[in-house]
């Protein structure tokens, strides 16, 4: 925030020292203004608040004159109230941080406030007035205001619930609802407690009315279940009492209460849908806007959807007309009128169902219903005849009826291709095949049309196209299908462009995260990077560092480089020491606004240089950083805003040690006083609500505090085995035993389910079995407990229609057989089906579903052996299997055996690079696959390209250390990055090192930049290399790289090297590496954890007593404390130190 801005935290205090200077106003109550006598009252009975709306109510009617000032200090006096600035600021900054850190007082205040005050208030919330007032010199900035009132925890809270109590009776409706519907918006949705609803308005007008309904409307994702039920019948009380309908059989549902419940039309029940006349749904259906509404209903149940196709239908609509299936929304992927259905109209109601996939649930209905279509919109014409018409359908297109599509198909149906999301892997590729056999050249006019079938485009095509098309790609917008080629193919791109003899100029025109592909040894090459061409480019953190200080000999201005897209990431410790102190100040803005792409090391640099240039000011959450003893100089009065900022923060990202974070989290207890009292506390407390102890969650969060706290609790990543025992204790004493449970209460505990045994979720299963599977869907990116598995298995087993095969194989009867659409809602419960139920899966069903079951994570050893036997049941054996096969395994390939793999034809890098994504081979396999290449590609080592480099991937590591000097230096050297990430043996990392060399010279030539793009590579230092790297070069080695040092090796560090390894690094040390240890050097290893200043003379607090400190001092431009810091525009603040 500017020192401009800034003013009007302090305009009461700069009001009255400007009328210090100023002569004395004869008869002090003559011609001042009522309302700035009763202002000046109210400074006097410390009511500041009331003070700042009447001086605003004032300045909006009145013309500001420079005497008024000097009127109000002389009323002041002629009262015998002896105000001095340093009195009145003190008293000024109790009262309003109070209101700050504990805005219950806020709400009482505003509770207090007259009609007008509170009129005032309620305007400056809606923005009408002018976002800034100018008093002569002084700026009060309303807008500044409005905006931090708004974001600030709690305080946005107080202020939702004074709207309710208070400004229906003072402001029009429209103005009350406009303001809520600000504060919810800012809001996470905690604030729509199903309660809410007693507190809201009953006798609302109707446009009124239909506003605060649209604000709830577009809240709907954000609400709870139980929340979203209390407010539909707050919603549909008002309608049914505005209808006037007493007689039962007559429905009070119109059109227009159809259009204002929008999303919320889902809860109507059954009976009351069916009840609907045909003239309302046929007015309704009918309303320009009802399809779009129709398009929201993500969570409507196939029930509800057909009660009301079937109340369309009985309208004049004809659902067999184009214009009516068009206005269906998705209600028409529950269309079930197939009968006499013809071609035409199945193709209609295909190209309609694209929008299933936003569906909530139900995809395995929508996939047999679009299968069914497919099959009439098929019927007496070919695949190839259709293929164009068939929207997304096509998606349910097996291998083996893509093959038989004719490259003429496939070429002119690609402008729908193209754009259909959800293909397998498999799929693209053989419809890039097709597609390209078409044209036979590579050129940019046939790969711009391609969209998202470019990822299917062999690495090696990519590479011999003309360098021109290439360009023109990356410049078109199939460029945006980048992110979806593999690194072997993205490699491919990139060598071809840079091969080019403008290299500089092929380098700027790489664009995003592409970027991030380009090598440091080519950035090197080039010097006339600017800032400007960095804008929109993703970075490596080696790119960073290497960019950052060619740039900065070139500017000194630093704001400019730290505003530059992602270069912050190449800030190093020495150019934030190097920063003036008003330099820094003025630009940390740029850190604080990219915490997330900065290391934990650079943010400990940034709190070291704050502690020294401005500790008083110093934003709290940098105190994590630095050593523990530090947290013991926050005094409890300085707890909130501790709390506020930590809270803002992802303290796994800040604090990495264990020990460490309990320090931390001890401060944060003691500040809590180990107990959240209500909503206010939880708002407080932010993301460390996560990091509670499990003895704060059982008995310190209060039933009042409760329902909020468990919607933050929802959102905690990683919660602990103790923390989620008591979670699910209290969930039990909140609602009792699951079989007990309503629909609502499932719904909103949903991730939650986890915790609850098998026996405890098995009634979930039997009631609600669509909603468990529905939360058991969005459980992406970990692995759940078994049981919760068994119980999803378990409700999709029981629900289905179970079939046997027709014509079982051996062993096979009485198995009933997987069908297609367990397997779909199964997901990563897929991995709860026994051998025998895979081994007898019907050979259709693999094949549909291959690529699903290649991804579950859970299958077993045994699983994994079923379901190769399966593929080679299905495909025959390993040497008959086609590219295409070999990449839909996913991790069924690692059941394949030496032998098997021997027999794969692995000639393309494209299907090596598929196998290499899996990281569970054996070192036997891994050496086997290479070797498999080398033989089937008739390549040699030194014959390899970059991209082949790329896309072997991990078996690199398998192989012998003699060939590692064969590898060319040219296309070693741009793939640096990509070889650093594997985890080899320290023999073949020494060797990768050895070539680094040739390409980056000796190890004591070495920069941040170099060690940061070797990654694992820098591991394969020798005792004598690794002791010679400087010791600020340490922080720079990756976390991987430390993790490989051999044990052995680690321990020749010296302790001034170790401890300025940095948090990160030193979070990454083994427990086999420190054993190795002298106490010194774990001493030193210590200080690192610690966050330590490398020198020593900085790594103790000069004061730990609130007194203060003379280094303290905020230079020109600062904020003067963690107050401002924290935004709060109404602070007025001591000029001393904190402490």
């Amino acid at each position: 925030m500017s020192q401009e801005l800034r003013t009007h935290s302090l305009f009461l205090l700069l009001f009255l020292s400007h009328a210090v200077l100023s002569r004395r106003v004869p008869n002090p109550r003559q011609d001042l203004h009522p309302l700035l006598q009763k202002m000046a009252e109210e400074i006097i009975d410390g009511s500041y608040l009331k003070a700042l709306l009447d001086l605003i109510q004032f300045q909006s009617s009145h013309v500001w004159t420079a005497d008024l000032p000097h009127r109000v200090l002389a009323y002041l006096n002629s009262r015998n109230v002896a105000f001095t600035i340093p009195s009145l600021q003190a008293a000024m900054e109790n009262h309003l941080e109070q209101r700050l850190y504990e805005p219950q007082k806020l709400l009482e205040d505003l509770r207090d406030v007259d009609a007008q005050q509170f009129h005032t208030a309620m305007r400056c919330l809606l923005g009408d007035k002018k976002d800034r007032l100018v008093l002569e010199d002084i700026i009060i900035d309303l807008g500044e205001i409005r905006e931090q009132a708004l974001q600030s925890p709690g305080v946005n809270r107080s202020l939702f619930l004074i709207t309710l109590e208070r400004c229906f009776q003072v402001l029009n409706p429209l103005e009350c609802v406009e303001i809520l519907g600000r504060i919810l918006r800012g809001s996470t949705g905690s604030f729509l407690q199903p309660d809410i609803t007693q507190r809201l308005p009953q006798n609302l007008c109707e446009d009124a009315f239909k506003n605060l309904s649209a604000v709830f409307k577009d809240l709907y994702d954000q609400t709870s279940a139980h929340s979203q039920k209390a407010l539909y019948s707050w919603m549909t009380g008002i309608l049914q009492m505005s209808s006037n309908i007493t007689d039962d059989s007559v429905s009070w549902v119109s059109a227009e209460s159809l259009w204002i419940l929008g999303r919320y039309m889902v809860h109507l029940s059954f009976e009351d849908i069916m009840k609907i006349s045909p003239i309302e749904i046929g007015l309704f259906i009918s309303y320009d806007n009802a399809t779009k509404q129709l398009d929201t209903v993500y969570d409507i149940t196939p029930e509800l959807a057909q009660a009301f196709l079937e109340r369309i239908g009985s309208s004049n609509f004809d659902m067999r007309n184009t214009s009516t299936i068009h206005r269906l929304g998705l209600l028409v992927c529950f269309y079930d009128d197939l009968e006499l259905l013809d071609a035409a109209m199945a193709q209609v109601l295909l190209h309609q169902m694209i929008k299933c996939s936003h569906l909530r649930g139900f995809q395995a209905g929508v996939q047999k219903l679009k299968a069914d279509l497919l099959d009439i919109a098929t019927e007496n014409q070919t695949l190839n005849e259709t293929l164009g018409s068939l929207s997304d359908a096509v998606v349910g297109l097996t291998c083996s009826q893509l093959e038989s599509l004719s490259p003429e198909a496939v070429h002119s149906a690609i402008s729908t291709l193209n754009q259909v999301s959800g293909w397998a892997r498999s799929q693209i590729i053989l419809l890039s095949a097709k597609y390209l056999a078409y044209d036979k050249v590579l050129s940019f006019y046939n790969v711009s049309q391609m969209g998202v079938l470019v990822a299917g485009v062999g690495t090696q095509a990519l590479y011999g196209m003309d360098r021109r098309d290439l360009l023109q790609t990356l410049r078109s917008p199939v460029s945006q299908h980048m992110s979806d080629l593999s690194p072997a193919q993205q490699q491919g791109i990139l060598s071809k462009m840079i091969e080019a003899e403008d290299t500089a100029s092929a380098i700027v025109d790489i664009q995003g995260a592409f970027f991030k592909e380009v090598s440091l040894y080519d950035l090197r090459r080039q010097p006339g990077f600017n800032s400007t061409v960095l804008k929109e480019k993703e970075l490596r953190r080696s790119q960073a560092l290497f960019l950052y200080e060619l740039l900065s000999q070139v500017t000194r201005r630093p704001g400019e480089l730290l505003s530059t897209g992602q270069l912050v990431k190449g800030v190093m410790c020495s150019h934030i020491e190097d920063m003036s102190a008003d330099s820094f100040l003025a630009h940390f803005q740029h850190f604080e606004n990219n915490l997330s792409l900065l290391s934990p090391y650079q943010v400990n640099c940034l709190a070291w240089k704050y502690w020294e240039v401005s500790r008083s000011s110093m934003p709290p959450f940098l105190l994590a950083t630095l050593p523990a003893h530090y947290l013991a100089s926050v005094p409890a009065s300085q707890c909130v805003p501790f709390l506020i900022s930590l809270g803002k923060s992802q303290l796994d990202s800040l604090v990495l040690d264990s020990h460490k974070k309990n320090s931390v989290l001890m401060k944060v207890q003691q500040c809590l006083n180990d107990s959240l009292a209500d909503e206010y506390a939880v708002d407080v407390v932010g993301n460390l609500l996560c990091h509670l102890p499990a003895a704060i969650i059982d008995h310190g969060i209060s039933p009042r505090a409760w329902a909020t706290a468990l919607h933050s609790l929802r959102r905690c990543p990683d919660l602990g085995a103790e923390q989620k025992a008591v979670v699910r204790l209290r969930l039990l004493q909140q609602h009792g035993l699951p079989q007990n449970w309503t629909a609502e209460t499932t719904k909103d505990l949903g991730p939650f389910l986890v915790l609850f045994s098998g026996d405890e979720l098995s009634s979930v299963a039997a009631k609600f079995p669509d909603s468990l599977q529905q939360i058991a869907s969005k459980m992406t990116g970990t692995l759940p407990p078994k049981e919760f598995l068994w119980a999803v298995f378990e409700s999709v087993r029981n629900s289905s229609d179970e079939s046997h095969s027709y014509d079982p194989s051996p062993g096979c009867h009485g198995v009933a057989a997987a069908s297609s659409d367990d397997i779909l809602k199964l997901a990563e419960a897929n991995a709860c089906w026994t051998l025998e139920d895979l081994l007898c899966m019907e050979e259709d069903t693999f094949i549909r579903n291959v690529e699903l079951l290649g991804a579950v994570r859970g299958f077993s050893w045994p699983q994994l052996m079923a379901l190769k036997e399966k593929a080679i049941q299905v495909w025959d054996m390993p040497s008959y299997w086609r590219e295409h096969q070999i990449v839909s395994l996913g991790r069924i390939g690692l059941a394949l055996s030496e032998s098997e793999l021997e027999q794969l034809d692995l000639s393309s890098i494209d299907t090596v690079a598929s196998l290499s994504q899996q990281t569970e081979w054996s070192p036997g396999q891994a050496k086997t696959i290479l070797q498999g290449f080398l033989e089937d590609s008739g390549y040699h080592i030194q014959d390899l390209k970059s991209f082949h480099l790329v896309g072997l991937g991990a078996t690199l590591c398998a192989m012998n250390i003699t060939e590692i000097p064969l590898i060319k230096i040219s296309e070693f050297r741009v793939v640096v990055a990509r070889i650093g990430t594997l985890l080899c043996n320290t023999a073949i990392l020494a060797e990768f090192k050895r070539k680094a060399e040739v390409v980056f010279g000796e190890p004591t030539e070495w920069t941040s930049s170099i060690l940061q793009e070797l990654g694992t590579i820098a591991a394969g230092l020798t005792k004598e290399e690794l002791r010679m790297i400087d010791k600020d070069l340490m922080p720079y080695f990756q976390p991987s790289a430390v993790k490989c040092l051999p044990d052995e090796i680690f321990k020749e560090l010296s302790a001034e090297q170790i401890a300025s390894l940095g948090p990160e690094n030193a979070a990454a040390v083994t427990d086999a590496q420190r054993r190795r240890l002298s106490m010194l050097q774990l001493q030193s290893l210590q200080r690192a954890l610690d966050g330590a200043k490398t020198r020593v003379w900085l790594d103790a607090p000069l004061s730990v007593s609130p007194s203060g400190t003379p280094s303290s001092a905020s230079p020109p431009g600062a904020p003067t404390s963690w107050g401002l810091w924290l935004g709060c525009p109404l602070l007025v603040l001591v000029p001393e130190s904190l402490w």
